[in-house]
């Protein structure tokens, strides 16, 4: 039995963010296959069954379950002007007691980045974070090349924290991130360490 769904909608100016559903499959394989040469750079691999039906069957069906059990929320980035799936943010790995913490992971179809759509999906996110799920700490990781995203992070708050080497594997290898931080009561200032 699944525990009850819990409600997640969160409205920008643009976009609603909303977890996903059986009806994104076309529009989510369809943006993720034209943004492929876009995305594998930073991406894990994609399994082989990546684009599938029944894969994304799975990922929805996770999607709720995690929702539910308040371990992730993952929401997809909805353009309201046409209701096109432009993107998709998660926070992942929620834990609860003494960390009150969350890693937090996004990606944006090629045909939609750098025109603010995941900055203003993230600061909805963050704030969501701290005034709805009482979380105190969201940590990011990303490839020290990746600028965009570091810029990205640093815009909306988060603050270098270190290098975690060997972090993911992308490409089939083993990759050294950099790693970023928000607090929700942040005195840190601005760094610009990394």
């Amino acid at each position: 039995m699944f525990p009850p769904r819990r409600k997640v909608r969160l409205e920008t100016e643009r976009m609603t963010l909303r977890p996903p559903t059986h009806a994104d499959f076309r529009d989510w394989t369809g943006l993720r296959r034209e943004s492929q040469e876009f995305l594998v750079p930073w991406e894990p691999a994609w399994a082989e069954d990546h684009l599938t039906r029944k894969a994304f069957t799975n990922r929805v069906y996770w999607a709720g379950r995690a929702i539910g059990q308040g371990t992730a929320v993952p929401l997809f980035l909805i353009r309201r002007d046409d209701q096109r799936l432009i993107g998709a943010v998660t926070l992942d790995n929620i834990r609860r007691g003494p960390a009150q913490s969350s890693t937090l992971g996004y990606w944006i179809g090629a045909p939609y980045a750098r025109q603010g759509y995941m900055r203003e999906a993230l600061e909805a996110v963050v704030h969501h974070a701290w005034t709805k799920l009482d979380l105190s700490r969201l940590e990011a990781a990303c490839l020290p090349e990746n600028t965009a995203s570091r810029g990205l992070l640093e815009k909306v708050g988060f603050k270098y924290e270190g290098v975690a080497q060997s972090y993911l594997q992308i490409a089939g290898r083993w990759r050294t991130h950099v790693l970023y931080a928000a607090l929700r009561a942040d005195r840190r200032g601005r760094t610009d360490a990394g």
